[in-house]
């Protein structure tokens, strides 16, 4: 018997594996076919620096330590960087070695993937050590066979839930270092605090840019952990270039209080300047049915007043809370070759992200788990996926659904039909959930106007010939009503319809006589109301649209990848990354037209009816502000607010409010996706109610 000591120091030369150049690398050590420890994920970096310790209990050095280094790709399965052994027979006992391990590929022998450093400490251990071992061993396989369902342990469950909100205000940046031959830089800065990333927008052309964004990341340590910032030059169609780097302990960072820091770059390459807030919390929990806090009357009562009308204006980013049971699921995929499945189950709001226990060899799986999540924003979409564990590999998609928060009915134990990952069909398997929202209304409505909390875990975008297409017929749908009015309006104006053309005269000159600024906001209201009556009396207005774009979406799903798969295969050169650039921006500036088009039609529609009576509550107060105060008192209280913003507060981050509300609309694309799937008449809540009564 022998005790290993291992010192994962880092990685040099790896190969690169991401599109941009890079690789987001870790490591895996097995013996004896078993995976016995696997590293953290250095992101975007082919030089990595782990300083990660494992000891390792050995029962014989025959058997060599088998390394794997893997990049890690979220959603997609990992790819292979290379891997080495480590001969334990080589090692001097009781002396620590610097072991330089050469990486390699099996198929390839000859070429060269990097290195790793590692210090390894061999030390031989006694009999009653050995016998000690054993019986622990034995302890644990006893208790392994009677648990039928294994759960995470405590570390792991503890490692999901934050314990508090870091708040970073990147204000500006000061006398950073030229990179162009202009003697300028294109500068954009981004934060890293373990494996939440953000990234700032780019400011050309300036050594003084001024940023004025905001990022929330959550505190998974009990001492803040360090966060990287660093500062890089954009430059198109190469990679970028690095200006500078900086440390920000949080550690030494007081709570409840706003700090103004102004971080200097290593080397002197200028200087950042922030304001970082830190907010304790403890918003996030996992729990089993038996402790469910809202089945509790007391419990219940306590955060229903919490969240009254009463208590509005008590910490504003406190909207309310949702909890959610995930009881089990049914006839989910076999992914395994025995026909079976091990899964689990992943639930995500926003940013935080939790998971149940794996249930091994099991299709219809229970895993009675309560989850519960702090609302900073009513409009959120609760995201629950289904995956099957693969011990070396990523895991395997079976089913994912998404809920939005105001769709939620209280306490309704509802079966929900598994869809793909686009969210744009179905999938084997249903899911049982039960769920319950709480929130503030006037909070909620307060939060609509300020942007939109951003995805720290987003899939880097790809360019589709498909989605482009798709993007573009969007876009081109919008268009059309415009065009359509205007051929209407000409048409009243051609006397095609005499009837029609005096009607439509007569409203002109009514309207023109009469007209005063209130009467626009009114106008909108009376369109609002029209449709909501259209509504009541069963007449769908938007449920047109949709099934147009759901079939739209059914049809890419159904069209032929290969040419986009054989492309992917063979890669990108280098100087085809700056025409791939422009094919995203394109795309993505498609897609952004369209939703809000598609935003500011579904607003009108009443698709979220809270967000209708918003608009409702807004332009009713908008019309009689108009109309009982002149227009030029408003146009000068617009103004010097306007002027005086900067000198009241010079770190305030500008926002569009009408852009953050209809960024809480959802798009029709985002409407097929939170759709539910009709169930078979198999699958009821009350049938699987009976089935676990617990």
């Amino acid at each position: 018997m022998y005790q290993l000591d291992l010192v994962l120091k880092s990685g040099h030369n790896l190969a690169i594996r991401d599109r941009g150049g890079t690789s987001d690398p870790y490591v895996k050590f097995k013996m004896a076919g078993k995976e016995v420890f696997r590293s953290k994920t250095i992101h975007k970096n082919l030089n990595p620096v782990w300083e990660e310790k494992v000891s390792l209990l050995v029962d014989s050095l025959r058997e060599p330590l088998y390394v794997k280094v893997f990049d890690y790709d979220f959603g997609f399965q990992d790819d292979f960087m290379g891997c080495a052994y480590l001969y334990l027979e080589s090692l001097e006992q009781k002396r620590t070695v610097d072991v330089i391990l050469d990486l390699k590929d099996p198929r390839y022998p000859d070429h060269f993937l990097g290195t790793l450093d590692l210090a390894a400490t061999l030390s031989p251990k006694g009999e009653e050590f050995r016998e000690a071992t054993m019986l622990l061993r034995r302890s644990w396989k006893r208790s392994s066979k009677q648990q039928q369902n294994p759960r995470l342990s405590g570390e792991n469950r503890k490692s999901q839930l934050w314990r508090g909100i870091v708040s970073i205000s990147l204000i500006e940046g000061r006398n950073l270092t030229p990179m162009d031959t202009n003697g300028l830089s294109d500068p954009y800065v981004k934060f890293r605090l373990g494996h939440q990333k953000y990234k700032s927008k780019t400011m050309p052309k300036t050594l003084n840019p001024q940023w004025r964004e905001q990022f929330d990341f959550h505190l998974y340590e009990e001492n803040g952990g360090v966060m990287e910032v660093t500062v890089w030059d954009k430059d198109a169609g190469k990679r970028d270039d690095f200006i500078g780097r900086s440390l920000l302990h949080l550690s030494g960072l007081s709570k409840e209080h706003t700090h103004k820091l102004e971080l200097p770059l290593e080397e002197d390459k200028g200087i950042l300047v922030l304001l970082v807030t830190l907010t304790a919390s403890s918003a996030v929990s996992i729990s089993d049915l038996s402790v469910n806090i809202l089945d509790d009357p007391v419990e219940r009562h306590e955060i229903l007043r919490r969240y009254s009308l009463l208590r509005t204006f008590r910490n504003l980013k406190d909207v309310g809370m949702v909890q959610v049971k995930v009881i089990g699921a049914e006839g989910l995929l076999a992914a395994d070759v025995t026909g079976k499945s091990d899964p689990f189950c992943v639930v995500e709001l926003s940013n935080d992200r939790l998971q149940t226990h794996t249930v091994y060899k099991n299709l219809n799986p229970e895993w009675n788990k309560v989850f519960t999540f702090n609302v900073t924003d009513i409009h959120a979409v609760l995201e629950v996926t289904v995956y099957d564990e693969d011990r070396d590999r990523s895991a395997d998609f079976l089913g994912k659904v998404a809920i939005p928060l105001l769709r939620i009915r209280n306490g309704e134990r509802k079966a929900y039909a598994l869809k793909n990952k686009e969210l744009t069909g179905p999938t084997k398997g249903v899911i049982f959930l039960e769920t319950d929202v709480i929130f503030n209304t006037i909070k909620a409505g307060l939060r609509t106007l300020v942007p939109i909390e951003q995805k720290y875990i987003e899939e880097e975008p790809k360019v589709s010939k498909q989605l482009l297409q798709q993007n573009f017929n969007r876009v081109k749908r919008c268009i059309l009503v415009l065009i359509n009015s205007g051929y209407y309006v000409n048409s009243c104006l051609e006397w095609e319809s005499p009837q029609r053309s005096i009607c439509a005269f007569l409203l002109f000159l009514l309207v023109v006589w009469n007209f005063e600024l209130y009467m626009i906001p009114l106008s909108l209201l009376l369109l609002l109301a029209w449709n909501y009556f259209l509504i009541a009396s069963g007449k769908d207005t938007g449920q047109g649209d949709v099934q147009a774009l759901e079939d739209l979406l059914q049809d890419e799903d159904d069209e032929d990848d290969k040419d986009d798969k054989d492309s992917e295969r063979k890669g990108f050169m280098n100087k085809l990354y700056a025409i791939q650039d422009v094919c995203i921006s394109v795309q993505s500036a498609l897609d952004e037209v369209a939703s809000y088009g598609e935003r500011i039609k579904n607003t009108f529609n009443w698709t979220v009816p809270f967000l209708s009576w918003l608009a409702i509550t807004a332009l009713f107060v908008g019309t009689l502000v108009i109309y009982f105060v002149p227009l030029r008192y408003i146009v000068l209280a617009w103004g010097v607010h306007k002027f005086t913003k900067k000198l009241r507060d010079p770190y305030i981050i500008d926002n569009n409010e009408l852009l953050d509300f209809l960024s809480r609309v959802p798009s029709d694309v985002q409407v097929v996706q939170y759709q539910e799937l009709k169930l078979d008449p198999g699958s009821s809540p009350n049938k699987r109610k009976k089935n676990n009564p617990g």
